[in-house]
């Protein structure tokens, strides 16, 4: 009984069969999503048309086209100003570092500024961070948007 049953079924079953592997169907994007709103600037410079030597503004790419551009329209793209260096950051109140990241390197000279050698550290957000020279205390005062890096390793 059973062998007459796998009779019936198998021509479906032989029709069904393919001569190639299922994995070779697989859908390979090749697009990028689109979402609704406007574009986000370019990072990228269009280039120089045949024959032109570029410019600046022409060839310029990622961060640097970023700066470029910030100094095109008037606005400072990174914060290059020195930290308070008047007084010894406490653990009551601390010398706050401005950042748009959940961490930023901090460069301490001292209080007053040049009293001792430059120490590089890495202030989080989750934790104040003390100078091991001076004990100067800085804490981070994250502007960002929360989890905006998650794609980050």
């Amino acid at each position: 009984m059973f062998n007459a049953a796998l009779r019936a079924v198998r021509p479906v079953v032989r029709s069904t069969r393919r001569s190639t592997p299922s994995t070779a169907f697989r859908a390979l994007s090749t697009t990028t999503p689109r979402f609704s709103g406007p574009a986000l600037p370019s990072l990228f410079g269009e280039g120089a048309k045949a024959g032109e030597i570029p410019s600046d503004e022409q060839q310029a790419t990622g961060l640097e086209r970023f700066q470029l551009l910030g100094e095109m329209h008037g606005v400072e793209a990174f914060d290059l100003e020195p930290l308070d260096s008047s007084r010894v950051g406490t653990l009551e109140d601390p010398i706050k570092v401005f950042s748009l990241d959940t961490s930023r390197i901090v460069g301490c000279t001292g209080s007053p500024a040049e009293s001792h050698e430059l120490h590089w550290f890495t202030v989080k957000k989750e934790k104040n961070r003390r100078c091991p020279e001076c004990g100067s205390v800085y804490v981070l005062d994250f502007q960002g948007v929360e989890h905006h890096d998650a794609h980050h390793h």
